[in-house]
């Protein structure tokens, strides 16, 4: 067989079981209106849960970059690829998670495929939450790391693996899940991990909310990213500076990719600041209200409304793109087979109003 034919293959089969995927392009007005092939939509499926992609104060930051450094780094950081806002903005994350240093990465993914490559080894051995994101999957496997792999959220597993477990041991997990939405027991999971003289490392990508790690806290790495809460593009590991400079030294997501751009480290900067402001607040004020109307309580502003098959949470993403509500259906591989869901992503940036329609639509379809 060919390589077109392996291909086609592979495409027929895709398209067979029903999961072929193409990237729907939204014309993108604010943080969360634009239209789809020319329909106006509001969006409920973006990660940018503070509405700051569009901040006047970002786009402004982002600007002034572009004009004072250009388009690009040019290099990787540490070969002429570093800029003062790299510099700046590593220092602010750092204060911002209460860690001694941090170190950037182009993405959430590379940051965790940088941090678990560069930590693992054929000596150490990962315990892994099953719900954890792709990226952490990926750097798991990619580590050489003898992986365990403990039921979601189940910290009797853990507490049980890590019994069993000798020698150099990693966990990692989400703080929040980012199909589901749920969120991990910190307290108890720091104190389990310390416990057992383990590593911990937290993906906290989707803790606009928190839960937030305690003061002070030590054995913790925690990953973050530039994309959703900050509402710019990059990735981060904060931690004691020994395990930074040991990333700025091995971590090959690191190494051999160029820097980040200036205009999307100033935004990430600006952003921060804002986040921790009175607006910031105030903005996390509104996303709690949102959260509360759609789902009292839930930690979270990635709501998901479980449906089952594929095809109903197809057909129910469809009747609410009709009425002008992007709702995205996850299904298969990305959840498990069963449990296909239209996934609520809420914003600060939504409207009242907004929120309300997709109340009544969601109400309407159950």
């Amino acid at each position: 067989m060919s390589w077109d034919d392996r291909a086609d293959a592979v495409l027929d089969k895709i398209r067979e079981v029903g999961r072929w995927r193409q990237p729907r392009t939204l014309d993108a007005q604010d943080a969360v209106a634009g239209s789809v092939e020319g329909r106006p939509v509001v969006s409920f499926a973006s990660n940018d849960y503070l509405g700051l992609s569009h901040h006047p104060e970002v786009v402004k930051a982002a600007h002034q970059a572009l004009d004072r450094w250009g388009a690009g780094a040019g290099a990787a950081r540490l070969v002429v690829g570093s800029r003062p806002v790299h510099d700046e903005l590593e220092a602010a994350l750092a204060d911002w998670k209460h860690t001694q240093d941090a170190v950037l990465f182009p993405t959430g993914y590379a940051a965790n495929l940088g941090v678990l490559t560069a930590l693992g080894g054929p000596d150490v051995t990962i315990l892994s939450d099953e719900l954890n994101h792709a990226s952490i999957i990926d750097g798991c496997r990619l580590s050489r790391s003898e992986i365990r792999i403990y039921r979601h959220n189940d910290l009797d597993h853990l507490a049980d693996l890590l019994t069993a477990t000798h020698g150099p041991t990693l966990v990692v997990t989400d703080t929040v899940f980012s199909m589901d939405g749920d969120t991990v027991d910190l307290p108890e999971l720091i104190g389990l991990t310390a416990d057992h003289e383990a590593l911990l490392i937290l993906d906290e990508a989707h803790a606009v909310l928190g839960p937030d790690v305690p003061f002070a806290t030590t054995g913790v790495l925690r990953v973050g990213t530039l994309s959703k809460t900050l509402g710019s593009l990059g990735g981060f590991v904060a931690g004691d500076r020994r395990y930074v400079d040991l990333l700025r030294n091995v971590a090959r997501p690191y190494i051999f990719t160029t820097a980040s751009t200036p205009a999307d480290m100033a935004a990430a900067r600006a952003a921060l600041a804002v986040v921790r402001s009175f607006e910031g607040d105030r903005l996390r004020a509104t996303l709690r209200r949102h959260i509360d109307r759609l789902r009292p309580g839930h930690p979270s502003p990635i709501i998901p409304v479980v449906l089952g098959e594929e095809e109903a949470a197809l057909a129910a993403a469809a009747e609410l793109e009709q009425q002008g509500l992007l709702v995205p259906a996850i299904r298969p591989p990305t959840v498990p087979q069963g449990t296909s869901r239209l996934r609520v992503a809420l914003s600060a940036a939504h409207t009242d109003e907004q929120v309300e329609r997709l109340a009544a639509a969601l109400a309407a379809l159950e």
